[in-house]
C-alpha cells in the first residue's frame, strides 16, 4: 500500500466542536499508526463566513488537544498552498479542461428559476434535481454570454442512467442511483469552486489515500466520484464516521453541554482526557481498557474496527476519565493547573510565594478527589475560607445545642486557648482528654467539633482540614483564612 496520507480540512467559519475534533483525531491516529502523513488544509472559499480569528482558534485547539500536522498552511509542504483561497487558479485550469472536453457546461439559470423548477418537480412527485436545460448551449455561445457580463455557474455533465458504487471501510458497499443526483455545480456564479469540486482536486493533488470524515458527507461522495471520473483521477478510500449524538439520541448541541473544544479547556478538562475520550467515540480498544495515553491509543487504534452506530457523548464518562488522568499528575502539576481558577475566584494572590505553592499543593491533593474538573475546585476551596456560624442551616445549628455538644465545644475552646500552636496531633490529644472528662464519644464527640470548626455538617476530613487552615492562616490571602482557635472563638460567641 502507498504511504498513508490523510487530511483534516475544516472551514474557518466557527469554533472547533466535538464532531470535527473526533474526525481530526481519527485521521491523526490512523496517520501516526501507519507512519503516514497528517495534513491540515483550510477550506476558506466561503468568503463571507470565513474569518482569520476562527482559523487561529482552530489551530490552537488542535495543538491543545495534542494533534500536530506534517503539512499545512503554517509549515508548508510539497503540495501547497494548503489554503483553498490561494488555489483558485488551480481550480480554474481544471474547469477550462472540463468545459473544452464537453464534460462540463455553463448554467445561466437564476436562483429564482432553479427554485421554481425545484418546486415543480416536487409537485409532480419527482426528485428535485436540475433538469439540465442549459446543457444544449454551445461552449462558444456560453463564453460570449459570460464575456458580455452575464453570470453563470459551471455544472458537471453526468449520465442520466446508471449508478455510482463505492466501498466504505466502515459501511461496506454503498450504491447511488444517478437519477437522484443530477448535474452538480462545480463553480458558482461568483467564480468560486463548490465544495465537492475543490475537495476532489485538492485531495488528488495532495495524494490523499484515505478520506476520513463524518457520515453527513455520504451524500457528497457519489458527486465527488463523478468528478474524479470526469478528471480521469483515482478516488481515495472513503471512510464515513457516525455522527456524535447526545444521550437523548439527537445530534450533540449546546443544550447537552459544552461542545466547542475551547469550552472543555476552560472547564479544566485535561487535553489528555478529552483526547482519550474522543478516541472512544465509535471505537473501542481490543482489551476493553478505557483509560489510555496518546501512545497507547496510537498503538491500539484500528480504523476497520470503527462502529457504524451513532457515537453517544457521555459527559459523565468524560468526567470519570478526566479524574483518572488527573490522578497521574504530580502534586505540582495539579496545583499549577488549579491556580488560574482559584486566582480568578480571588481566593489566591497574584504573587505566590514558595510557602503559598507548598500549601496549594497540599490543598489541591486534599480536595481534587471531590471534583471532576479543575473549574469546580473554587467551590471546594471557598469552604476553607468562608466561615460564618450565623449562616449555618437550622439543622446544623441544632446539632450544636445538645448537652454533649455544648460540653465538648466549651471544653475544647478552653484547652485550645492554652496552646501556642495547633495541629492535628494536638487535636487528637485534646479529643482524647475531652472524651475522658465528658464521657462523650464517637459521633457525639467528633461531630460537634467538625461543625464548630467548619460551620458545616459535612466536608473534608479533619485530619486534612486542620493542617490546611492552620498553615493557611499564617499566609497572606485576598480573604484571610481563619485558624481553629479563631473559629472556636466565633462559635462560642454565636452560641452565647
Amino acid at each position: 500500500m502507498d504511504k498513508v496520507r490523510v487530511r483534516f480540512a475544516p472551514s474557518p467559519t466557527g469554533f472547533l466542536h466535538v464532531g470535527n475534533a473526533r474526525t481530526a483525531l481519527f485521521n491523526w491516529l490512523f496517520a501516526r499508526q501507519s507512519e503516514g502523513v497528517f495534513i491540515l488544509r483550510i477550506e476558506d472559499t466561503d468568503i463571507k463566513r470565513s474569518a482569520s480569528e476562527y482559523e487561529s482558534r482552530l489551530k490552537k485547539d488542535l495543538c491543545w488537544l495534542g494533534l500536530d500536522w506534517d503539512e499545512g498552511p503554517d509549515i508548508g509542504g510539497r503540495f501547497g498552498p494548503y489554503r483553498q483561497s490561494l488555489r483558485i487558479d488551480i481550480y480554474r485550469s481544471y474547469t477550462q479542461k472540463l468545459l473544452e472536453e464537453g464534460k462540463a457546461y455553463y448554467c445561466f439559470c437564476s436562483l429564482q428559476e432553479l427554485e421554481k423548477e425545484r418546486k415543480r418537480a416536487i409537485s409532480l412527485g419527482k426528485m428535485p434535481v436540475y433538469s439540465g436545460r442549459c446543457q444544449a448551449i454551445s461552449l462558444e455561445e456560453a463564453r460570449r454570454r459570460v464575456d458580455a457580463g452575464e453570470q453563470a455557474a459551471v455544472r458537471l455533465r453526468t449520465p442520466e442512467k446508471g449508478d455510482i458504487r463505492y466501498n466504505d471501510l466502515v459501511r461496506g458497499t454503498l450504491n447511488f442511483d444517478l437519477k437522484l443526483i443530477g448535474d452538480p455545480i462545480l463553480v458558482r456564479s461568483n467564480e468560486l469552486p463548490a465544495y465537492n469540486y475543490a475537495v476532489v482536486i485538492d485531495d488528488s493533488l495532495m495524494e490523499i489515500t484515505h478520506v476520513i470524515r463524518g457520515e453527513d458527507h455520504i451524500s457528497n461522495t457519489p458527486r465527488q466520484i463523478l468528478i474524479y471520473k470526469a478528471l480521469s483521477l483515482t478516488p481515495p478510500q472513503f471512510v464515513h464516521l457516525s455522527l456524535v449524538m447526545g444521550k437523548d439520541n439527537t445530534r450533540l448541541s449546546k443544550r447537552h453541554g459544552a461542545t466547542a473544544i475551547d469550552q472543555f479547556e476552560k472547564q479544566g478538562i485535561l487535553s489528555s482526557s478529552l483526547f482519550n475520550y474522543l478516541a472512544l467515540l465509535g471505537w473501542a480498544p481490543p482489551e476493553g481498557e478505557e483509560v489510555l495515553t496518546k501512545n497507547e491509543l496510537v498503538e491500539l487504534f484500528n480504523l476497520k474496527k470503527v462502529s457504524r452506530s451513532a457515537a453517544i457523548f457521555d459527559y459523565d464518562k468524560l468526567h470519570w476519565i478526566n479524574r483518572q488522568h488527573i490522578k497521574e499528575l504530580s502534586s505540582r502539576q495539579k496545583a499549577e493547573l488549579a491556580y488560574p481558577y482559584l486566582k480568578e475566584s480571588k481566593l489566591l494572590p497574584e504573587k505566590m510565594t514558595d510557602a503559598h505553592w507548598e500549601w496549594l499543593e497540599k490543598a489541591v491533593e486534599s480536595l481534587i478527589e471531590r471534583v471532576d474538573r479543575f473549574s469546580d475546585l473554587p467551590e471546594q476551596f471557598v469552604k476553607l475560607f468562608e466561615f460564618s456560624p450565623s449562616r449555618m442551616e437550622d439543622k446544623t445549628k441544632e446539632e450544636l445545642e445538645t448537652d454533649c455538644a455544648l460540653r465538648v465545644i466549651y471544653l475544647f475552646a478552653e484547652k485550645i486557648s492554652r496552646l501556642d500552636s495547633f495541629d492535628y496531633d494536638k487535636f487528637a490529644s485534646l479529643t482524647h482528654e475531652i472524651k475522658r472528662e465528658t464521657g462523650c464519644k464517637g459521633k457525639d464527640l467528633y461531630h460537634p467539633l467538625r461543625v464548630a470548626l467548619t460551620a458545616r455538617d459535612s466536608g473534608l476530613d479533619l485530619d486534612k482540614f486542620i493542617p490546611l487552615v492552620e498553615k493557611g492562616a499564617k499566609l497572606s490571602f485576598p480573604k484571610p483564612l481563619k485558624n481553629c482557635s479563631q473559629r472556636i472563638s466565633e462559635v462560642l460567641n454565636f452560641l452565647k
